[in-house]
């Protein structure tokens, strides 16, 4: 049912009956996200500018799932009262949550945290799957393409904009001592300003350690966030416009 996405590129993974679940179930829901996920496009500029961090193109697509199609950011709350009194109480806050004729999915876009951000998204997913609270969790995050081919896509750029020392990267963002630092030892082993800024760059602010395809992959193969219905996402490296 994901067939146009999967043809622009994006990776799609449907875990414990959750494509079941939207086809027969929540077949709106499954359109109004790829309606979001294919108006997704990100010029590289936003990539170098936003530093790592939560960029203007997920703030778009944060908007256009929030303000166009209702997934609103909520906070459940559990608690457990035995006669009459309150024993233990639970709270779990999700960006995008709607309800869809009385299934309810719960998604979060991870494009560049730790990636311990996984196993909370995916332990909360499961928890509130539990507790007949959720139907499907999704994850949205960086695909492999996008976080593979990222040097690739910023050494593009440098030499399309004629980026070759310091001074003119720092037109588009600020490199602190430390960074200056890694782009200069970059440089030397790799060759060029262009080919080593990519480098330094994408090692900083875009590393393995952060919330990628692989790492959301790793935890759901070693059952993380099993039994609860899953699907998740990975955004192309074809949606960056250089």
């Amino acid at each position: 049912m994901f067939e146009r996405i999967k043809k622009e590129g994006f990776q799609i993974l449907a875990l414990h009956h959750a494509e079941a679940i939207l086809e027969h179930d929540m077949s709106t829901a499954a359109e109004e996200l790829k309606e979001a996920l294919l108006n997704i496009r990100i010029p590289i500029e936003e990539l170098v500018r936003g530093g790592g961090g939560e960029g203007e193109m997920t703030q778009r697509l944060r908007k256009a799932l929030a303000e166009d199609h209702g997934w609103e950011k909520h906070c459940f709350e559990i608690k457990k009262i035995v006669d009459g009194e309150e024993k233990e109480s639970i709270s779990h806050e999700i960006d995008h949550v709607k309800k869809f004729s009385g299934s309810t999915f719960a998604l979060e876009i991870e494009w560049n945290n730790k990636d311990p951000f996984f196993d909370r998204d995916l332990e909360n997913f499961k928890r509130l799957h539990a507790d007949g609270v959720i139907s499907i969790g999704a994850i949205i995050t960086r695909g492999a393409s996008l976080h593979d081919g990222m040097r690739e896509l910023i050494e593009t750029f440098a030499r399309k904009e004629g980026i070759d020392d310091i001074n003119k990267a720092s037109g588009y963002y600020t490199p602190t001592k430390r960074q200056i630092e890694l782009i200069q030892r970059a440089k030397e082993s790799k060759g060029s300003f262009e080919a080593g800024w990519a480098h330094a760059f994408v090692s900083d602010k875009f590393g393995e350690a952060t919330t990628h395809w692989r790492k959301l992959e790793d935890r759901v193969q070693r059952g993380v966030g099993n039994p609860c219905p899953l699907l998740l996402i990975g955004i192309p490296k074809e949606v960056v416009k250089v």
